[in-house]
């Protein structure tokens, strides 16, 4: 957020702080006070008093050169998980889905301009697409992701200024109540997803079903894994029905149109 249009309330060092501890990541497990501070676009000083300060609270660890996130970072989102009804809610229903389809299932919610898994169910089988709790992609190149920018209130997805492509695939997501996303953001990926609606019709959530390209072709997952999908879609939406709707959402939830 430019510093131009913040709030008055808005504090800055808890925005490097948190910036400090989202530095860290598969592709960097561990990283130097140099390396922090060039990502954090910080000062080896003030990268230095953040990263010592969470050594402090016993969220990072360091062996005098690296540094390393410690479990006590989970409880950051064990809070969201055990604050949300969603995870709980959908878990039955997505190992149903993988148990019908036997391929890999999961629940995605929208975060500014990501898809976040907020659960997820691997296939049994050798070859089958695995994703964690926490993970984060891009929402435009996502099938979930896609759905929930489908149901965004219009206004709302301007401020996203998608191209005129993507606008028109969104179109079409919201009219057909699907999206299939053919390999995007992997390659060999291939994705279809669903909306997840609370009681009151918002989109809190995209479902879908995952798999490597070469298993499954377009037409089969129309034919075959699409309505098991939208099956399994309504079902958790039933279940949200009897569930407090303010517990279900989340903050990138989109109201239905």
């Amino acid at each position: 957020m430019p510093a131009a249009v913040r709030a008055p309330h808005f504090v800055r060092s808890f925005e490097r702080g948190l910036a400090v501890i989202r530095s860290f990541d598969a592709e960097h497990p561990a990283r130097t006070l140099s390396e922090v501070a060039r990502a954090c676009e910080l000062t080896r000083a003030a990268a230095r008093r953040l990263l010592l300060t969470l050594a402090d609270l016993g969220y990072v660890r360091s062996d005098g050169r690296l540094f390393r996130l410690t479990p006590r970072v989970l409880e950051l989102g064990y809070a969201y998980l055990a604050g949300s009804t969603l995870p709980q809610t959908v878990t039955p229903h997505l190992e149903q889905l993988v148990a019908h389809t036997g391929e890999s299932a999961s629940l995605c919610v929208l975060d500014g301009d990501d898809a976040v898994h907020v659960a997820c169910q691997p296939a049994r089988r050798v070859l089958a697409v695995t994703i964690a709790v926490g993970t984060r992609q891009p929402a435009r190149a996502t099938a979930a992701g896609r759905v929930l920018l489908a149901h965004l209130p219009a206004g709302e997805l301007d401020t996203r200024r998608p191209t005129g492509a993507l606008r028109r695939e969104l179109d079409r997501i919201r009219h057909e109540g699907h999206a299939l996303v053919d390999p995007e953001l992997e390659e060999g990926l291939r994705a279809v997803a669903a909306p997840v609606r609370d009681r009151d019709g918002a989109v809190v959530a995209g479902v879908s079903i995952a798999m490597p390209a070469g298993r499954c072709s377009v037409d089969a997952v129309r034919r075959d894994l699409l309505p098991q999908l939208l099956a399994a879609a309504a079902l958790i939406d039933d279940d949200l029905r009897i569930t407090d709707p303010a517990r279900a959402a989340s903050p990138g939830s989109a109201r239905r149109r």
